[in-house]
């Protein structure tokens, strides 16, 4: 196809659609369909034109017609939220029921501005007696109503994922209306998705000067603090709204919370009781309660919490999540029995249905029954896929350019430059590689302060991608040549003055952020003398295990074989790299090393920080300090081989995973047991 044909057919379509949305306005809906059957002959993948056909179709009662323009759209968006709507209103009109609300609570989920969702969830709710339920969607219903069209519109494509096209109609309104508070917060979050914390930051603080006895944005402010690791400014925040709200138990909560954050876990569990106190039957703040003990180790305090949450609140997925999460737990036949009936409900939330699932996968591998276990993580982790916006390709391009701009000439030209501490130890590699354990062994020397998954590192590459529109690709890694000696010798001091609030006094400190790996060229830039730790695992073990684990958040690639086996080789050549531009400067170090020879690797890690060795390292297990990361209970326990060959009873189904990485890496047998 020529460029003129293509440029006529995009032009054609344009106007067709435009036509077609005419005819849909004025109900003119056999009109619409046949000028998008047509547009669809050329673009059958086109997302507008599947949607207005699917809409024309169910108007006209075509209702299997509408059913196939929407199967199709959604295998192509499957975290479009109109989509959704959309096949809620063509079940409705079918007289489906059941499958109406179902559909509407996932549109809601993915998308919280289609009002017309909310509106047939609360008439559902409030006729089905659920007052809790029939009250959330009234005040989202209130709080949509209230919007001028423009934002509604704006919260809507934002929450589609067409940033740029939301960041444009922001901008333009805030021209119009330059201290709108929600506009402001619309604003923020746009830069918040796209990684520019200090834009979100600066934003929401104005947006809380302008419109201060606003509780949900100066909640926002606070969580933006939060991200930036600011807690004691996050802590001020919260006590701000503790203060101008004193009846709100929510705002009680997140004070516990930002205590934990901070440290004070027992202090937090104290707040939790008073919570709890007033209202017993608050499941969300006995959860939190169990994360708080958890951390501190109370594994059986933990549970009691977690039980206690599930009992008042069946269908609280978390609860029962956080039970498998602890890696030691077993269920009872009448909590699987439980958590099988739950995810069977059809108003059953997004997010439950996922904690869900990842807990029986749980239950049915500690039951050996591994074809249902990994049945439940496959239904899982689609779930977290169709609402990530991982691209494969973007993130292979974005690794790609750091191998193209930091290579062996932009080493040789910097000569001297950055911040000379030595203070800084940074753990890196890939999520469930065995960083957690690096730095409870580090963390147990007296020199050594152990932090936790900093993202300062992230936040500075992020401030040097430049440009005032959030939806440009950026200027970085490609800035880092321009920097002056000045600049990075700032950017260095700016990140150990930041990091100072996480440390107790000693000489070191470790930041574990996995992802660093990227940056590595960044860290050597402002930080030359920072020593640098790649813990790394056999590939099958952590692809798997990254696969098991539902994370918090920023860990996108995990949800699915194929991603999590295309970022390990992405990774690996990635390092490889560093390796070849930077000798010496990092320390790889094996899981399975350390676990089949611990007090060799540890007097190997010690020796290439340059400090001595000491007995604690060895028996890290007894150091008592607040673990929060996912391998929080395993890193308690002495040195154990019971993370290796895990996927050994899951080989039938990991093909996928095995098309996709780099046999190379692999042990032949493995390569014969997944092909058997």
């Amino acid at each position: 196809m020529t460029k003129d044909t293509f440029d006529n057919k995009e032009t054609t379509l344009s106007v067709d659609l435009n036509e077609a949305t005419l005819a849909v306005k004025e109900s003119r809906f056999s009109d619409a369909l046949k000028l998008l059957e047509i547009s669809l002959n050329d673009h059958p993948d086109n997302i507008d034109c599947l949607y207005l056909a699917a809409v024309s179709s169910r108007f006209l009662k075509k209702f299997d017609k509408s059913q196939q323009f929407l199967e199709q759209l959604l295998t192509i968006a499957p975290d479009m939220g109109r989509a959704y709507q959309e096949l809620g209103h063509l079940n409705r009109d079918s007289g489906n029921e059941e499958k109406a609300i179902s559909n509407y609570r996932q549109a809601c989920e993915l998308n919280p501005a289609l009002l017309a969702s909310w509106n047939f969830l609360y008439q559902y709710f409030n006729a089905n007696n659920n007052k809790p339920a029939a009250d959330h969607s009234l005040e989202q219903i209130n709080k949509l109503k209230s919007l001028p069209n423009i934002l509604l519109y704006i919260d809507q494509i934002m929450n589609e994922g067409r940033l740029g096209v939301a960041e444009k109609k922001c901008r333009e309104f805030l021209k119009k209306n330059p201290t709108h508070s929600y506009a402001m917060s619309q604003l923020s979050e746009i830069a918040n998705r796209l990684g520019y914390f200090d834009d979100a930051e600066t934003l929401l603080e104005k947006a809380v000067e302008f419109n201060p006895n606003d509780g949900e944005l100066r909640m926002k402010y606070a969580m933006i603090l939060r991200k930036k690791q600011k807690f004691a400014k996050t802590m001020q925040q919260v006590n701000i709204l503790c203060e101008k709200f004193p009846n709100n138990l929510s705002y009680q909560a997140q004070r516990a919370s930002e205590m934990m954050q901070n440290g004070d876990h027992n202090q937090a569990i104290d707040l939790f009781d008073d919570i709890l106190k007033k209202n017993p039957f608050n499941f969300s703040s006995l959860t939190s309660k169990g994360h708080a003990q958890k951390t501190l180790g109370e594994t059986e305090e933990a549970i009691s919490s977690y039980q206690s949450a599930y009992k008042i609140k069946p269908d609280h997925g978390e609860a029962f999540f956080s039970l498998a999460n602890l890696k030691t737990y077993s269920f009872t036949n009448e909590e699987l029995e439980n958590m099988n009936n739950q995810i069977q409900r059809f108003d059953l939330s997004l997010k439950d249905k996922t904690y869900f699932h990842f807990a029986l996968a749980q239950g049915f591998e500690s039951s050996k029954k591994y074809d249902e276990a990994f049945h439940h993580l496959e239904m899982g982790n689609k779930i977290k896929n169709d609402q990530s916006k991982y691209s494969i390709d973007r993130m292979d391009a974005e690794l790609q350019a750091q191998i193209e701009i930091c290579n062996k000439e932009f080493f040789n030209k910097l000569g001297e430059g950055g911040n000379k501490t030595k203070d800084p130890i940074f753990i890196l590699g890939l999520p469930r590689a065995g960083s957690t354990l690096i730095e409870q062994i580090l963390a147990s020397h007296s020199m050594i302060d152990g932090t936790l998954e900093l993202p300062n590192i992230l936040s500075i590459a992020q401030s040097l991608r430049g440009g005032d529109i959030y939806g440009k690709e950026g200027n970085y890694p490609k800035s880092m040549t321009s920097l002056t000696l000045e600049q990075r010798d700032s950017l260095g001091s700016m990140f150990i003055n930041d990091t100072m609030m996480h440390r107790q006094g000693a000489p070191m400190f470790t930041d574990k952020m996995p992802n660093n790996f990227r940056h590595i060229g960044l860290i050597h830039l402002i930080l030359p003398n920072a020593k640098i730790i790649d813990a790394r695992r056999y590939p099958l073990d952590c692809c798997f295990s990254m696969f098991k684990q539902l994370f918090a958040q920023g860990q996108e690639f995990s949800y699915g074989l194929k991603e999590a086996g295309s970022y390990y080789n992405s990774y690996v050549k990635l390092m490889n790299h560093w390796d070849d531009v930077l000798p010496n400067k990092v320390l790889r170090v094996n899981n399975e090393d350390v676990i089949d020879d611990l007090e060799g690797q540890v007097r190997r890690i010690l020796n290439y920080i340059d400090i001595p060795f000491e007995e604690n390292c060895i028996s890290f297990h007894k150091t008592e300090r607040s673990v929060r990361t996912a391998s929080s209970e395993q890193v308690r326990q002495p040195i154990n081989k019971k993370g290796m060959g895990r996927w050994k009873p899951y080989a039938k189904h990991l093909k996928p995973l095995l098309e996709i990485i780099d046999n190379n890496l692999l042990n032949q047998e493995d390569i014969d047991l997944i092909n058997s």
